[in-house]
């Protein structure tokens, strides 16, 4: 048990049977009345995201959870496939707790989040970058890098994204899972 005192960015809290994670928080102090404690909060199990506010000291639940990266090994009917490097156990993990699947590749890293009370995996993410290879893409011509037009470009996880109309089939390039954006372009 906390109290509001003990709130912090990232930080996940059990309220009316959900998990959510705290985005933002602040207080709001008046001179009559005892100060409150506002946040945003992003539902972790759910796709909702709420504001709520306390009244400075009372309590509120926190779920302790654990990060620990795993190896995605394959997709198949009973979801995304990964193993813990240390003890090669296996688990599958449904698409929708994973925040950019499209970008997932074989044998890639993913950190996922374990509450410790019930051993669930309640969410897991990929690195905020990551390098892939672009398998299908327009010829870039020459003198292209004066403008910032894009193409589409198809990467080696199936997935399409935005890029620079200088960058050609067959390249590595860096993006960001976040946003889906191209980054940069990695030398081999």
């Amino acid at each position: 048990m906390a109290t509001t005192s003990d709130i912090s960015r990232g930080m996940i809290l059990k309220l009316d049977g959900s998990l959510y994670s705290v985005i933002e928080f602040g207080e709001n102090k008046t001179a009559r009345s005892a100060a409150k404690l506002w946040a945003k909060l992003k539902g972790v199990d759910n796709t909702r995201t709420i504001e709520k506010t306390w009244n400075s000291g009372e309590n509120i639940f926190p779920v302790r959870v654990e990060k620990k990266t795993y190896q995605y090994l394959y997709k198949d009917e009973t979801g995304y496939n990964v193993m813990d490097t240390e003890t090669f156990e296996q688990f599958s993990l449904a698409e929708s707790l994973i925040d950019a699947p499209q970008f997932l590749k074989d044998g890639s890293d993913i950190s996922v989040f374990i509450n410790t009370e019930t051993e669930q995996p309640i969410n897991a993410e990929l690195p905020e970058k990551i390098v892939v290879r672009i398998t299908y893409c327009e010829p870039g011509l020459k003198g292209d890098t004066a403008t910032r037009a894009l193409k589409q470009a198809t990467i080696e996880t199936g997935a399409t994204v935005n890029v620079p109309l200088f960058v050609n089939e067959g390249e590595l390039i860096r993006i960001n899972t976040k946003t889906g954006d191209y980054v940069e372009r990695v030398k081999e």
